[in-house]
C-alpha cells in the first residue's frame, strides 16, 4: 500500500481526531497537516505488526495529543468536543435536542483526558481490541474503562433530563 492510498482511505478519521483536539490557536486543519507529516516521516518504518488503520490511529491520538498538551501547559486541559456529533435517543418532549446534545457535551467535558480519548475513538466505530492496541491498554482494561465511562455519563445526564 502506497502512502497515498494510506492517506485516502483514512482522511476523514484523521480530520474528524483533529477537530476534537483543536484548540485556539492550533486549527483542525493545522492538526491535520501535522498528523498527515508525521504519517509520511514515518510511513518508511511501519512494520506491519498492527493493521495500517490503527497505526495511523495511533500517529493521529499521539500527534493530537501532544499538540494540545503543549498549547495546555499551565492552562486547563480542554477537549474540543463541540466537533463530536451524537445521536441520542428520545428522552421526552419536553427537552430539546438541543437541550440533550448539551446536557451530553456537558458530562463529557467533566471525564479525565484519558476517559475523553478513550470515548473519541469509540465514537469512531473502533472496536475495543483496536482500541487496546493504539492506547496500549489490554483489551479487557478497555472494556471496563468504557463501562464505568458509560456509568459516569449516565449518572451525570440522567439528573440533567429528568
Amino acid at each position: 500500500m502506497t502512502f497515498e492510498q494510506v492517506l485516502e482511505s483514512n482522511k476523514e478519521k484523521i480530520y474528524r481526531i483533529s477537530r476534537v483536539y483543536a484548540v485556539a490557536p492550533l486549527e483542525p486543519q493545522d492538526l491535520f497537516q501535522e498528523v498527515v507529516y508525521q504519517i509520511w516521516k514515518s510511513f518508511s518504518t511501519f512494520k506491519g505488526n498492527s493493521g495500517i488503520d490503527t497505526w495511523v490511529y495511533k500517529i493521529a491520538l499521539n500527534v493530537c495529543q501532544r499538540s494540545k498538551l503543549k498549547l495546555d501547559k499551565g492552562k486547563e486541559k480542554t477537549v474540543r468536543l463541540d466537533s463530536l456529533q451524537f445521536v441520542l435517543a428520545e428522552v421526552g418532549p419536553d427537552k430539546s435536542q438541543q437541550e440533550r446534545y448539551k446536557a451530553l457535551h456537558d458530562c463529557i467535558a467533566t471525564l479525565n483526558e484519558a476517559d475523553q480519548s478513550l470515548l473519541v475513538l469509540l465514537l469512531e466505530g473502533l472496536p475495543y481490541k483496536q482500541i487496546a492496541t493504539i492506547t496500549g491498554l489490554t483489551e479487557n482494561h478497555v472494556a471496563v474503562k468504557m463501562k464505568r465511562i458509560r456509568k459516569l455519563l449516565f449518572d451525570c445526564i440522567t439528573p440533567k433530563l429528568a
